[in-house]
């Protein structure tokens, strides 16, 4: 008996602060770049989005279930195996717990669900724990019913990200001898410390690194933010590059954006991208005024976390040698599909909306003060300041495109 199980985490991030956390100082960091890497070798021109902390609580989840092999692959690869086994999960709900505390500043929801075979019996204790450290809702279905399964799942993942994230799954995903699907969904939103005024958005041409150029809305402010120029000490990476971050409301949060020189494709700063460079930029970035020029984006994306996940050295779960016992006490339960569905959107306030205005070409003026200019590929992160852990992690290729000729542009 096969038993697939798709675990699935369903992001969505409009951008928002979080609270500090009780979780070591960059305990997944390397796991999140190991991640990233993989991500970049397999799209060459394509914009990445994804979040490491929802990756390390579906996989949190799954551990719980996990014994022997199985187990040390997860806590080798996400990074917890110089912890006494067990701590990891005290982290993971430290942080969970800290990120749904009320507070004013933010909006966030973040909800896991064990979605249940009927008719199969798991262990009480797995449960328990499940509903212990991540919260975790219990429902049972029935597989066999793929379709009806598939919309009550995307029913609730919608319900969970306001509606931002739809069609998750479809009855393809499962069959009669699927048994267990976790699924993982944030939806995150909050604004800039300094938000961009909509009226200097201007249109603006983003040249990507295929050496195409596309129309883009570019927002535009002058304002105080912690800035960088580092120099990767060689040529490969185009010697110097920018590092600028921007804090959300509250200031425990931040976007990290890493801009190369304009004629230096973003290929050829990736492979200097390590753990230990992500804090060397935090440590050394100052604040200063900054002219910031940084294009409205959004990306989404759809990850095949299984595959990546093998890559990363986590494959006994995922295979006929897996031992998840701690859940249920049949010993032929295993992985059979792994996805993450990411979702980001940048704007003005940082949240959602802000509609555009005056659509007028800019042109650089000599200025005073440090200059970004984004109209190029560039490399993002947003992390939680303190702790340095990484809540997204990604790449905008392209950023919004915008057509030149549609009738809003003629109206202005």
């Amino acid at each position: 008996l096969s038993l697939p199980l798709p675990l699935l985490s369903a992001i969505l991030f409009s951008l928002r602060v979080c609270r500090a956390a009780d979780i070591p100082e960059d305990a997944t960091s390397e796991f999140s770049v190991r991640l990233y890497h993989q991500l970049q070798a397999a799209g060459d021109q394509d914009n990445i989005i994804f979040s490491p902390l929802s990756v390390a609580v579906a996989l949190g989840m799954v551990e719980l279930g996990a014994r022997g092999a199985s187990l040390e692959e997860i806590r080798q690869a996400v990074g917890f195996s110089h912890l006494l086994q067990g701590v990891e999960f005290s982290l993971l709900q430290n942080l969970t717990t800290a990120l749904t505390d009320d507070d004013a500043n933010y909006v966030i929801r973040f909800a896991n669900s064990l979605f249940l075979q009927e008719g199969i019996t798991f262990n009480p204790e797995f449960l328990h724990l499940m509903r212990k450290y991540f919260r975790a809702e219990v429902e049972t279905v029935d597989f066999s019913e793929s379709a009806a399964v598939a919309e009550q799942i995307n029913s609730w993942v919608e319900n969970h990200t306001e509606s931002k994230i739809r069609e998750l799954l479809s009855a393809e995903d499962f069959s009669s001898v699927t048994r267990l699907t976790l699924v993982n969904a944030v939806y995150f939103r909050g604004s800039w410390k300094n938000q961009f005024r909509p009226e200097n958005t201007r249109t603006f041409s983003f040249s990507k690194d295929d050496g195409s150029e596309v129309q883009t809305l570019m927002m535009y402010q002058q304002g105080d933010f912690y800035y960088g120029e580092f120099s990767d000490g060689s040529q490969e990476a185009g010697g110097v590059y920018q590092v600028l971050e921007m804090p959300y409301e509250g200031e425990d949060m931040s976007m990290m954006i890493v801009l190369p020189r304009q004629e230096v494709p973003l290929a050829s700063l990736e492979p200097i991208i390590k753990a230990p460079l992500l804090e060397e930029w935090a440590n050394n970035v100052k604040r200063q005024k900054v002219e910031v020029y940084l294009p409205r984006f959004k990306v989404e994306q759809k990850i095949d976390l299984r595959s990546t996940l093998q890559e990363l050295g986590i494959k006994k779960i995922f295979t006929n040698d897996a031992d998840l016992s701690a859940m249920t006490d049949g010993k032929d339960l295993y992985i059979g599909k792994a996805v993450q569905k990411a979702y980001l959107e940048v704007t003005e306030e940082g949240a959602e909306g802000a509609v555009g205005s005056g659509m007028i070409a800019l042109t650089r003026t000599l200025v005073l003060y440090p200059q970004v200019m984004a109209d190029h590929p560039f490399f993002f992160v947003i992390r939680h300041r303190r702790t340095g852990s990484i809540l997204f992690m990604g790449r905008v290729m392209t950023p919004e495109v915008i057509d030149p000729n549609d009738h809003d542009f003629d109206s202005m």
